[in-house]
């Protein structure tokens, strides 16, 4: 498994774990410590999922408001755990992080869905992410910027 492949799924964790506490919320920097601590990585991937999870919370807002434009017909509380995150996670990468390629970020997402989630999970994290990358105005197979 690569390093940020690897890195994804400790930032579907985290964040999963974060959405399923949110009724008693740590501060993230006892967050991570907690979570590292029970976690078997190498320091590149914690870096990677680190800077994921903690992208996708500072844009929350923005990342959430693009999930709940496209997610016709679902509330969005009802979408899985574990889809909203990888959804979270994909749609953080497409609109913030131009130094990966939109078609890794969905492809990336896809896989999480097939081994994370539900048997149509794969198909549904497909259908919110194609929609979502007809918003962007980069290449969809290159990276447009170094990374942050």
């Amino acid at each position: 498994m690569g390093t940020r492949h690897e890195s994804r799924e400790l930032a579907l964790q985290f964040l999963y774990q974060q959405d399923s506490a949110s009724r008693y919320p740590q501060p993230l920097p006892e967050a991570w410590k907690l979570f590292w601590a029970m976690q078997e990585y190498n320091e590149e991937a914690r870096k990677f999922a680190e800077a994921l999870a903690t992208g996708v919370l500072e844009h929350h807002e923005a990342v959430d408001a693009k999930i709940k434009a496209y997610s016709q017909n679902w509330d969005f509380q009802r979408i899985a755990v574990v889809d909203r995150n990888i959804l979270r996670i994909a749609v953080y990468e497409l609109l913030f992080r131009d130094d990966i390629p939109p078609v890794v970020s969905i492809n990336e997402a896809i896989d999480l869905a097939k081994k994370y989630s539900t048997e149509d999970s794969g198909r549904f994290v497909n259908g919110m992410l194609d929609r979502v990358k007809l918003d962007l105005s980069r290449p969809l197979r290159t990276a447009t910027a170094h990374a942050k």
